[in-house]
């Protein structure tokens, strides 16, 4: 009877205890997040590694303390060592003042004039020169010439006189005295050179002429004209190197007045020349 009512007890004890919880607030315990990945995680691990980068092993003798990089040699010009002058004729106003044609000369001439100016594009020669003039020592110094010139700009007032002595004094081994010619028709055309005929000078100028005026025909596609010899041009009598009157074509001339004022031509006319120098040095190619 006893453990009858005990167990009836128990039973009763066991029901209440279900009831009291069932009404108790539920209470979630989160569990614990997983940490946070990176949020490039899987993309860094998508990217392939990257390959070493490959390594040259340096020769024996790149490993010396002294070791130095090689530099490239540089070839001298043909005309290293040669000293050129260049006289671009004339200048923006001329001086009639006289000076003496050659040393110990009674006759006397303007010390310089303007030139000439061309027939259709109007320009002065004194202009057209000095721009061949550039053009021909940039070619010289290209080929490791020493160049001096008598003028760089129009607005000057140097005698043809004094040209010769200021090359003179620099010891230019060639002169080269650059002109373009006019005449009273307009069918002359061409290159003709000139040196002087009876002084020290005068046989170095006429092979120096030699050489060159070929070069340049040759280069132009202009007609050769000739070397002249003529005692009356004052910037020859008075040089002490051989110099050359170069009359580069006709200003006078309808087609070699647009051509002698062309960048191309002008390029043409200096490498011509450059050639011939280095043929009289014996330093062609």
């Amino acid at each position: 009877m006893l453990k009858h009512i005990l167990a009836a007890a128990m039973a009763a004890l066991y029901m209440l205890t279900l009831t009291g919880l069932a009404e108790l607030p539920l209470i979630v315990v989160p569990t614990a997040a997983p940490e946070a990945e990176a949020p490039e995680a899987e993309a860094i691990e998508a990217m392939p590694t990257p390959e070493p980068a490959q390594t040259v092993e340096p020769d024996a003798q790149d490993t010396e303390p002294d070791a130095q990089a090689a530099k490239p040699e540089t070839e001298p010009g043909r005309l290293a060592g040669i000293v050129i002058g260049i006289d671009p004729g004339h200048q923006a106003h001329g001086n009639s003042q006289k000076e003496a044609v050659a040393p110990g000369s009674r006759e006397k001439k303007a010390k310089v004039s303007s030139g000439t100016d061309g027939v259709v594009t109007d320009i002065p020669e004194y202009v057209t020169v000095l721009e061949i003039s550039f053009q021909l020592r940039d070619a010289l110094l290209a080929e490791g010439a020493e160049v001096y010139m008598t003028r760089e700009e129009h607005d000057v007032d140097i005698s043809n006189q004094e040209r010769a002595k200021m090359m003179n004094e620099l010891g230019c081994d060639l002169v080269l005295r650059i002109h373009c010619d006019g005449a009273d028709s307009s069918r002359a055309n061409g290159i003709g050179l000139y040196v002087n005929e009876s002084f020290p000078i005068s046989e170095a100028s006429y092979a120096a002429a030699e050489a060159i005026l070929p070069r340049m025909c040759e280069a132009t596609g202009a007609k050769e004209r000739g070397i002249f010899e003529s005692d009356s041009y004052t910037g020859l009598n008075w040089s002490e190197v051989p110099c050359i009157l170069v009359e580069c074509g006709f200003m006078s001339n309808p087609r070699e007045d647009e051509l002698l004022n062309t960048p191309e031509y002008q390029r043409l006319l200096a490498r011509g020349m450059v050639e011939g120098i280095c043929d009289y040095f014996g330093r062609g190619e």
